[in-house]
């Protein structure tokens, strides 16, 4: 392991942490030289993820400092390695979080290479040629082009971005239920953020009755009105969420905060799933009854493959599905990670990398 090799022969400007402080500064390192299975980016614009969070101040006990955080990213192709044949110099793409994976293993072959055992992420993981990855918040990507996918033309490139982790991770649980190629079920939204608000899209967009619960009041304005939602229930309101029990199919928890999963579990029907996408840093608490009285199923759900992030990304390009955003410079990095802390943002931060806040 090591932070660069002889290839790494191009300087990056990018931006870092490099303690658990989690203060990002400016920071100057090395990419590898274009291969042939790679292409590079001239990264416009990053989504900032929670994910993002946990990494720069070491919640995880995972950091390798410095870290350059950032997979929600989308930018211009500005040269192709001579293996690679769906892109060319100008496209416009997106790179999520996976950076390199075994390619040969049951979960690679599935197109499910987001579980390989030896996956490797585009920030804080450790390339095929044993260098530590970074990630978007900087100037330039070399990406191997297994892992890159195509923004459609009529997609805005900035909110686009975060579509390559809080659209994927949404996206795939609602495939995974069977609910992209169904109507009509009763869905449940658990928490109004970054995730959540794509999920609503979603779920509208597939032809699904939608619920937001949330711990928020003030959230309900802003999930029937501005998203769509059909129903919104406050979770600290035992009434309402009496009123509700045994009243949808399917829920999807998008929390990244310590919680219990009791009282959602009362609102599924009889064989009713609820699906974990948030990662919060402390176990959630599981009461065994819920489960066992209502046949219920608890399960989790990582991003998504490649190919499904890619069937995601034309489903948005086709029903005009995109992230609510907030831009930001480079130089309010670090006040952008404080407000996410507080989730003080409608509803992904995107970092405007090429300065220029031009919505291509």
């Amino acid at each position: 392991m090591a932070q660069t090799t002889p290839n790494h022969t191009q300087t990056v400007s990018g931006w870092a942490a490099h303690d658990s402080s989690g203060k990002i500064t400016p920071f100057s390192f090395k990419r590898r030289e274009n291969g042939e299975n790679d292409v590079t980016i001239e990264i416009l614009y990053c989504g900032m993820c929670h994910t993002d969070i946990h990494h720069v101040k070491d919640d995880w006990g995972i950091t390798m400092y410095p870290v350059v955080p950032g997979h929600e990213i989308t930018g211009i192709i500005t040269k192709v390695g001579s293996n690679v044949g769906k892109f060319k110099i100008g496209d416009r793409v997106g790179v999520g979080c996976l950076a390199a994976t075994c390619l040969k293993c049951e979960y690679c072959e599935e197109s499910q290479e987001n579980y390989c055992d030896q996956v490797q992420f585009t920030y804080n993981g450790i390339f095929w040629d044993g260098s530590i990855t970074y990630g978007g918040y900087s100037k330039m990507l070399v990406a191997d082009h297994r892992y890159v996918v195509r923004i459609p033309d009529n997609m805005a490139m900035d909110r686009a971005a975060p579509l390559l982790c809080a659209g994927i991770t949404v996206y795939t649980p609602l495939k995974d239920n069977n609910l992209v190629d169904t109507q009509g079920k009763r869905i449940g939204i658990i928490g109004l953020g970054g995730l959540g608000h794509v999920a609503v899209k979603f779920g509208k967009a597939f032809g699904h009755h939608v619920t937001v619960i949330s711990t928020s009041p003030s959230k309900e304005q802003e999930a029937k009105h501005n998203l769509g939602a059909d129903d919104f229930v406050l979770s600290t309101n035992p009434k309402q969420m009496q009123a509700r029990k045994k009243t949808l199919d399917f829920i999807l928890d998008t929390v990244s905060a310590k919680h219990s999963l009791g009282s959602y579990l009362e609102l599924l029907k009889v064989n009713g799933s609820l699906v974990i996408v948030g990662a919060p840093d402390k176990p959630i608490d599981l009461p065994a009854f819920p489960m066992i009285f209502g046949k219920r199923t608890v399960k989790g759900s990582m991003i998504g493959s490649i190919q499904e992030t890619q069937e995601m990304m034309d489903f948005c390009g086709k029903h005009n599905i995109l992230s609510d955003i907030e831009i930001i410079t480079t130089d309010q990095i670090n006040e952008g990670l404080d407000r996410l802390v507080k989730n003080d943002v409608k509803y992904r931060f995107v970092i405007d990398i090429a300065g220029q806040s031009s919505h291509l």
